[in-house]
């Protein structure tokens, strides 16, 4: 099984999963499935069509919200930010979950962000790309 970081009672990471993985998730309680890895990234790395089709077999939603260092935060971190709110169990995922932390962190608003990073470098995070945002 997956190493799991929960970041809030809700919202968990961790690198990247396999396809059965999701199924075990989805046993969890887990509701929505958010993939933030391009494809591609490394060789072997399963397509986000692949994880897609095992989160929906599992029954869970699949989001796709692939960055790297230069596209991060992306296109639409509003939204982003209320997938991670949306009071569902949330599983984000990319190649070692720090995208995802940082991510989470960029998303907060702006009188929870200081708590955020805190709770973020606390569980071992780099939040360099968050950092950039101010």
């Amino acid at each position: 099984m997956l190493k799991l970081v929960q970041l809030t009672d809700n919202l968990l990471v961790s690198a990247q999963p396999n396809p059965a993985d999701l199924a075990e998730l989805a046993a969890m309680g887990v509701k929505t499935v958010v993939c933030n890895r391009p494809d591609g990234e490394e060789p072997g790395q399963p397509s986000m069509d692949v994880m897609e089709e095992a989160a929906k077999a599992a029954g869970m939603t699949f989001v796709r919200y692939p960055v790297n260092p230069a596209t991060f935060p992306g296109p639409d971190m509003a939204s982003l930010g209320k997938v991670f709110d949306s009071g569902d169990k949330v599983f984000a995922f990319c190649r070692t979950g720090t995208r995802c932390a940082n991510l989470w962190v960029a998303t907060r608003a702006d009188a929870d962000r200081d708590a955020a990073k805190e709770r973020a470098t606390g569980l071992g995070y780099d939040l360099t790309l968050a950092s950039k945002l101010g």
